[in-house]
């Protein structure tokens, strides 16, 4: 579970202070981006015998395919094998994919539009209209999915232990129109909480008036730890089998931020049944993934202790910028209590939390000064945070003085915009 900070109350921010600090940083002619969780060349290093792992006739997998041929839908065994623990998914319920789980994201959600799954009565196209539950501050690319498709989103909130429970168990069981949710179980993005058990029980037993509802389970950061202390997720497609649901979640994860970040391979998995629904449509679109590739990688991280100790190198990167991120909001924002900040025990990200009404122009403030922060409200569906308070950081890909000077930046345009609206607030009640 992630942490926040704070001081103990607000103290005012001196408006002719806090300009005279935002030219001084307007002079300094910065170009730095905040905006997305990229992983740095560094890490990218980490994976560069990848590029010559496979040598000229080194083509067979362990039960002899060769991989430069045609099949193999499932993608090769001993890849599923080496991520299956990880994932939570037996080996035999997962795939292989491509280089991405959101194209395999993107699949699932086409395929259940044009082909009924398992307990369906009709395929999603034929409904009315489609709903999907959005917890909330949540990962952009979900909700571009759902806009792709003409889902509605419904915003639910987060508590720190996952989605707000109460909430999802009353809408799932009263709107037959509700078929899914999107979940980010693990250093969630981009508030770096990770689910409770009670959560997974919870979402796996629930009852839904939609019978071909669907936990989509993007378990993005399975194995993304920052800190000594590593988080821990219930299996949730064992969960769901146990509570009588076998078929309601499908799980994604992916080696992007593992090794390459453009040339990885992507996971699916989920119940027999649902699997055999995803072989017979997946067949229509390929006659099976890369598995050069996927060779590759299974030579590379042959198993989950490999993988393990590959993701504490990546650690020994990340760590250092997570670390001058807080440095920064600390002592820059931390004696004026005007913000707050999650310090996530794994993941990519960091949301900052600002004073109401405030995110849009620190974003603005930030972008005039050479910092490129993602848009505020990107963590909500239809980029409208009603609050316009959230956030999120990015410190993967610049350097750890980049991040430095990047948050003390980002520190000064939170002062200049909370000072500016404690004027306009004390002009106007004046």
């Amino acid at each position: 579970m992630s942490s926040s900070s704070q001081a103990a109350g607000q103290h005012p921010v001196d408006l002719a202070d806090a300009r005279a600090e935002y030219e001084k940083l307007l002079a300094l002619g910065l170009r730095l981006d905040l905006t997305r969780g990229k992983p740095s060349s560094e890490q990218l290093d980490l994976s560069d015998d990848l590029l010559t792992i496979l040598q000229p006739g080194d083509v067979r997998a362990a039960d002899g395919t060769d991989v430069r041929n045609y099949g193999g839908l499932q993608g090769l065994p001993e890849v599923r094998s080496a991520f299956a623990e990880l994932l939570q998914v037996p080996a035999d319920q997962l795939f292989a994919c491509g280089n991405a789980s959101l194209n395999v994201m993107y699949d699932v959600i086409a395929h259940a539009m044009l082909t009924a799954l398992p307990g369906a009565e009709r395929p999603w196209a034929q409904e009315e209209e489609v709903r999907f539950l959005c917890p909330v501050p949540g990962y952009d690319r979900h909700f571009t999915l759902c806009d792709r498709f003409g889902i509605t989103m419904i915003p639910v909130p987060l508590t720190g232990e996952g989605p707000d429970m109460d909430v999802v168990e009353e809408l799932v069981a009263a709107d037959p129109r509700i078929k899914g949710i999107w979940c980010v179980p693990k250093y969630s993005n981009p508030t770096g909480e990770t689910y409770s058990d009670e959560t997974v029980r919870r979402l796996a037993a629930m009852t839904t008036a939609a019978p071909d509802f669907r936990v989509l389970w993007d378990n993005a950061y399975a194995v993304h730890h920052l800190a000594d202390e590593k988080a821990e997720i219930l299996p949730v497609l064992a969960a769901c089998a146990e509570a009588g649901h076998p078929d309601r979640v499908f799980v994604f994860g992916s080696t992007s931020k593992i090794t390459l970040a453009g040339a990885g391979v992507a996971f699916l998995g989920s119940s027999a049944a649902n699997m055999a629904w995803y072989a017979k449509l997946a067949a229509a679109q390929t006659i099976g993934p890369d598995k050069v590739n996927q060779l590759r990688h299974a030579r590379f991280l042959p198993d989950t202790d490999a993988v393990l100790a590959h993701m504490e190198r990546h650690r020994t990167l990340l760590a250092p910028r997570f670390a001058a991120v807080y440095e920064a909001l600390e002592s820059e924002l931390g004696p004026l209590g005007i913000a707050t900040w999650t310090a996530p025990l794994g993941g990519y990200f960091v949301s900052l939390d600002v004073p109401e009404g405030c995110a849009s122009e620190v974003v603005r403030l930030a972008k005039e000064a050479g910092i490129a922060l993602t848009p505020a409200g990107a963590a909500f569906p239809g980029g409208h945070d009603p609050r316009d308070s959230h956030i999120r950081l990015a410190p993967s890909f610049p350097t750890v003085d980049e991040v430095r000077t990047a948050m003390r930046g980002v520190a000064t345009c939170v002062k200049l915009a909370a000072a500016e609206q404690a004027a306009k607030a004390g002009t106007a009640s004046a």
